[in-house]
């Protein structure tokens, strides 16, 4: 599986593309928000959210725009100016999750939606998962969906979470919630950094 970085490389248009198609499907009225509203649901009201490879924004945007502070950090410096352009209620940096410390912290909640961390190439993913477990409050939680066959396995992403320090409250098959089965083909893990919350 390619990386971001790999991808951007070897098309340039890449980024501009995929910014487009998420206006594009949104300007067709097509429901793009199902990630936000479980985030808003799992958030109290005035959450601060980190939304780690937030893209063109689409994700932190709409939870910005439902009142909770948001940041969002993305490789991609130009997806953060399409973020920055369409989304001025959240704050967007350009930062590698696996290279640099998350500016800030004390997070309520964090979440990679669109398959983010599939992207990280594969001697920075412990990196990228410790700087977001380091940026949130005790307590708080990272919410990770990605889909099978992207070179790196559900386990294997559970198991190297947990070595982490985090621990797996829950995981789903879909953003809807859905009951993760042996043959499910997604996966949405919510993983919590043990602390001031009821359970840890």
């Amino acid at each position: 599986m390619p990386t971001w970085k790999e991808v951007t490389a070897a098309n340039p248009a890449h980024s501009h593309n995929f910014a487009r198609k998420w206006k594009t499907l949104r300007a067709q009225g097509k429901d793009i928000d199902g990630e936000a509203r479980l985030i808003d649901a799992m958030s109290e009201r005035h959450s601060r959210v980190l939304d780690a490879g937030c893209g063109s924004g689409r994700l932190g945007g709409e939870l910005a725009k439902r009142g909770h502070t948001v940041l969002g950090v993305d490789v991609d410096p130009i997806l953060i100016e399409h973020a920055v352009n369409d989304y001025p209620e959240a704050r967007w940096e350009v930062g590698d999750l696996s290279e640099e410390e998350i500016p800030e912290g004390n997070f309520d909640i964090a979440v990679a939606a669109g398959n983010v961390m599939t992207f990280i190439a594969i001697e920075g993913r412990e990196a990228a998962l410790r700087n977001v477990f380091n940026a949130l409050r005790p307590g708080g939680r990272f919410v990770v969906g990605f889909g099978e066959g992207r070179g790196w396995g559900f386990d294997e992403f559970l198991d190297l979470a947990r070595a982490v320090g985090y621990r797996v409250d829950f995981i789903f098959a879909s953003w809807d919630m859905k009951v993760f089965k042996e043959n499910s083909t997604f996966m949405v893990a919510v993983l919590t950094r043990p602390g001031a919350d009821l359970l840890g």
